[in-house]
């Protein structure tokens, strides 16, 4: 089985965020979950669904603040083993090329 969820977390404030994103995915480490962050999120990949909240509530609560706001979608593959990066992989087929671009 594999459980991957897209993560953001972040305080409720003005200005930069990124060193309180960074205290947030550092708190992923702690629990044997692969995630790759982009500019919208964190994907996180976990073996089971308790591993994969116990590490989102962590990193929840590694920002600071009054206020953090943390959105969080689950696809819980429970007869599947498919991976993030095979998901990825799929859509490629598909397209016929890596499925990204950078904005000149």
């Amino acid at each position: 089985m594999t459980v991957i969820g897209f993560l953001s977390v972040a305080p409720v404030r003005e200005g930069s965020m990124a060193a309180d994103v960074a205290k947030a995915v550092d708190a992923l480490d702690d629990f044997g979950v692969s995630y790759e962050t982009n500019p919208m999120g964190t994907t996180i990949e976990a073996d089971d669904i308790g591993t994969l909240l116990d590490a989102v509530e962590a990193a929840h609560e590694a920002v600071p603040g009054d206020r953090v706001s943390t959105f969080l979608k689950i696809d819980d593959k429970r007869t599947s083993a498919t991976s993030a990066a095979e998901k990825v992989a799929g859509v490629e087929r598909e397209l016929g090329r890596p499925a990204e671009r950078q904005r000149d």
